[in-house]
């Protein structure tokens, strides 16, 4: 195999693993901002179980709420982010992942090819030898 097809694959396994390094990042951001959203939706669930068994706390209930409504659109803001990042990424590796496959490809056809001219030459010269003897005798 040539050295610059050995290049050119190690060049694109090394973009493939910082690819799934950076989807792998990703999918833990991700992850943290599902459990965010649902920690805030417990976390009204809480305050309106309080707020019922305390007259103070209903009364500002309606300003929590309000405060909860603008955190959870923020926290669901960024999950949409972090999701189209993600995509992204799986784009990304996807193209690269195919790159590395045309590489492989190519150096195993390369091969292939060394491999058949080798055994061309074999044959041509069992040929020629066969010839020889078959004079010789």
């Amino acid at each position: 195999m040539a050295k610059w097809v050995k290049s050119l694959i190690r060049i694109s396994t090394f973009e493939v693993e910082t690819l799934q390094k950076r989807l792998a990042e990703v999918g833990v951001r991700r992850t943290h901002m599902e459990m965010k959203i649902a920690t805030l939706d417990a976390e009204l669930q809480l305050e309106i179980a309080r707020a019922s068994e305390d007259i103070l706390i209903t009364q500002h209930m309606p300003a929590y709420k309000m405060g909860w409504t603008l955190r959870r659109q923020q926290a669901v803001s960024d999950l949409e982010l972090v999701a189209h990042e993600e995509a992204g990424i799986r784009d990304e590796l996807t193209s690269a992942f195919e790159e590395l496959k045309k590489f492989e490809h190519v150096a195993e056809v390369t091969r292939l090819s060394r491999v058949a001219a080798d055994l061309k030459r074999e044959n041509a010269a069992m040929d020629e030898a066969a010839l020889r003897f078959k004079k010789a005798g």
